[in-house]
């Protein structure tokens, strides 16, 4: 049996690792934004995304809404290089140095925080004190020093999205690809979950493309909001508010009914807005899988 779980533990390794290191192409002039001109994607007759072209300046941070199966996620791995199997053309450029934070933290179970945080970094060698360094150091700037040796099972929602954040910030990303990555917290560790990442971003500087369903956490977050619908960009809006913004600033009404209206959303749908802003989801951050704890078990055994 430990011979199976080594095997099983390789690959998902090598699975992770391939998501925050790959990059589909290199700009060879040394631009560390985005630029995507004609890039289509297809599952069989279906062009998930159609001839779309995007420039994103250097250390700009993007919103990209849409309905589900608009391609938002489809553009996320075709930028980070990771969409191999899927037919489709065009050109993406942009710097190597990329990470990408999912919903699902992608914790590794038999892992503990740092050695998940330094995951595909060399570990030996010269390097392997400054990388080391540089671990520990990410992981304490996103509020988890003192859990360097926590098990991924014994942390909260919102501290499994720390640690997934310092794996990506450890890598001193030029671009920064989220997906979803507050989707399945609850409402008030969303809310500091927003506040780290723009505070992240503030000193890192990184170009962000952050996929989001939520209007409110677009507004919120981004200085540019992009719509995709049917795998075209209907709607590029730049939000032009000072940070940090609260949802009680009424100049966002605006912005948000705007990204509304490309969503097809007509505004008496609405839900209520309250004082303290929207209702914003609750579900409960769903328990890790039984093999997977099976596993674990094993390995610190």
């Amino acid at each position: 049996m430990a011979a199976d779980v080594g095997e099983l533990t390789a690959a998902k390794e090598a699975a992770v690792n391939e998501v925050t290191v790959n990059r589909a192409a290199a700009d060879p002039t040394g631009h560390s934004g985005l630029s995507i001109s004609a890039l289509t994607r297809r599952y069989g007759a279906r062009a998930v995304l159609d001839d779309i072209d995007l420039e994103v300046p250097a250390g700009q941070f993007v919103a990209l809404v849409g309905r589900s199966g608009s391609g938002k996620s489809t553009l996320l791995r075709a930028i980070a290089g990771v969409d191999h199997e899927v037919e489709g053309n065009g050109v993406i450029l942009g710097s190597r140095r990329v990470s990408m934070v999912f919903q699902d933290s992608r914790l590794l179970p038999w892992r503990r925080v740092l050695p998940n945080v330094l995951l595909g970094l060399p570990q030996r060698g010269p390097r392997r004190r400054e990388v080391a360094e540089r671990a520990t150091a990410a992981i304490a700037e996103v509020g988890l020093a003192g859990r360097e040796q926590a098990w991924p099972s014994e942390l909260s929602g919102g501290e499994a999205q720390r640690a997934a954040l310092a794996r990506s910030l450890v890598r001193e990303p030029e671009l920064l690809l989220a997906d979803e990555p507050f989707g399945a917290l609850d409402a008030l560790t969303r809310i500091r979950m927003h506040a780290l990442l723009r505070e992240l971003w503030s000193r890192h500087r990184p170009t962000v493309l952050l996929v989001t369903h939520d209007v409110d956490e677009a507004v919120l977050l981004a200085d540019r909001a992009l719509v995709l619908d049917k795998g075209r960009f209907v709607l590029d809006l730049p939000i032009d508010l000072p940070h940090p913004r609260t949802h009680r600033d009424p100049r966002l009404a605006d912005y948000r009914s705007q990204l509304l209206v490309a969503l097809g959303v007509p505004e008496e749908a609405e839900p209520p807005a309250t004082e303290s802003g929207p209702d914003l989801r609750t579900e409960p951050r769903s328990e890790p899988r039984s093999d997977l704890n099976r596993e674990l078990q094993e390995v610190k055994s």
